[in-house]
């Protein structure tokens, strides 16, 4: 008769084995007994550490408003403690916040008839412009919430994204892939880019160059040259949605984020087939990237996770923040950098003091660090809590951008 007692002792001896020598391996930070890890014995006979970084988070401290729905995006006013939300209700909100002290809304207005998918400080942030699937971009007075213009039809699509190029142009990105360009001292449209076959998930502008770059639900990376009015190159098709995009490393790489959380580096010049890929954000979405300096990147992901990146070396720095269990949807600074600003698919917008967040960027998670020589079987141990599964991302959840907008477009309209 098979003496189940001693199987289930050689279990737990076995895990009791592999879990000390984790200890002996990994900082004692990284192991407790609290939260859920996935490590992996792979074929090179080394433990990775898995995407699931949710455990290394110290909990931290920051001001938190309840938006009472989800946001698609945030931005900070330039020049004084203000920052605005644009919700799925097509509602925008304005509020004034101050270290230490509770936020205050201070206007709420009904924007748009559908879901308010961008917004930006404009004209010196004395007003907000914002779009929407509706198709429309609306600019609303900062002082007084009253509308200063509406620019009806702006494209034959629902609109995703809104960016400042220079103070007399922005940008645009629709549902259908085409990018354009305003003229706002003209009040025209100069530029149409029929730049991707899907969405536009995101754009930046390198300004040096006057190249604008887009990413898309299609899964590729576009240059606009907006000298010579043309897609000047476009990437091959990646195997899963791009969803957001940095230039970095004073504008000689482009990183993109994805859906499946590998992050794609292109040389600038280079844009056929991305120059090298970053897997350790992996399997969770990288919805939201923000650039904090030439070498390093704040990253929003699916499993809520907010994390300090490095590039080239590419390395996990650190972990700096949890948002919540949600998807984080977009990350801002706020003017002085003293604040993060923080959405997720849980209705709450969350400021957190920077300063704190990266006191302690010098503790490092980098898969290097793990790699070790040898051949051996794959071997999975997951300690895990179940996964909500959330789905695909779909357009309708495709908002926003880092860029603060400066220009003067509706003014005098």
């Amino acid at each position: 008769m098979y003496n189940y007692e001693n199987a289930i002792s050689i279990y737990c001896f076995a895990v009791c084995t592999l879990i000390q020598a984790a200890r002996l391996t990994f900082p004692s930070f990284l192991l407790q007994s609290s939260h859920s890890y996935c490590w992996r014995l792979d074929r090179r006979n080394s433990l990775h550490l898995s995407s699931k970084l949710e455990g290394f988070v110290e909990k931290r401290e920051e001001m938190e408003i309840d938006l009472g729905k989800n946001a698609f995006d945030i931005d900070f006013h330039p020049s004084r403690d203000l920052i605005t939300a644009g919700l799925i209700d097509g509602n925008l909100h304005l509020y004034r916040y101050s270290a230490n002290v509770k936020p205050q809304r201070l206007l709420k207005v009904r924007a748009h008839t559908e879901s308010c998918r961008a917004v930006r400080f404009i004209n010196d942030g004395q007003a907000i412009v914002t779009c929407s699937p509706d198709k429309s971009i609306l600019s609303t007075d900062v002082e007084t919430g009253s509308a200063i213009a509406r620019l009806e039809d702006a494209h034959s699509a629902a609109i995703n994204r809104l960016i400042n190029l220079s103070e007399a142009t922005i940008a645009t990105g629709d549902d259908e892939g085409c990018i354009k360009v305003w003229d706002t001292r003209q009040r025209t449209c100069c530029n149409t880019f029929a730049a991707h076959q899907e969405y536009v998930s995101d754009m930046y502008y390198a300004s040096d160059s006057m190249k604008l770059l887009g990413t898309s639900g299609d899964g590729t990376l576009s240059v606009c040259n907006l000298r010579r009015n043309k897609v000047q190159a476009q990437s091959e098709f990646s195997e899963d949605e791009l969803l957001s995009v940095v230039l970095m490393k004073n504008g000689q790489k482009v990183v993109c984020g994805s859906q499946t959380g590998t992050l794609l580096l292109y040389s600038w010049g280079c844009f056929k087939d991305c120059s090298d890929r970053f897997v350790d954000l992996s399997p969770n979405s990288v919805d939201a990237l923000l650039k904090l300096d030439e070498d390093r990147i704040i990253t929003g992901s699916e499993n809520g996770l907010i994390s300090l990146v490095g590039i080239l070396p590419n390395r996990i720095i650190q972990p700096i923040a949890e948002h919540s269990e949600y998807p984080v949807e977009r990350l801002a600074f706020s003017h002085n950098r003293k604040f993060l600003g923080s959405i997720a698919h849980d209705e709450m917008l969350k400021l957190w003091d920077l300063d704190e967040l990266l006191q302690d960027s010098g503790k490092t998670l980098t898969s290097q660090d793990a790699v070790a020589d040898g051949d051996s079987d794959e071997m999975d141990l997951e300690i895990s809590h179940p996964k909500i599964n959330k789905g695909t991302k779909r357009k309708s959840a495709s908002k926003g951008t880092d860029l603060n907008g400066s220009g003067s477009f509706f003014a005098d309209l």
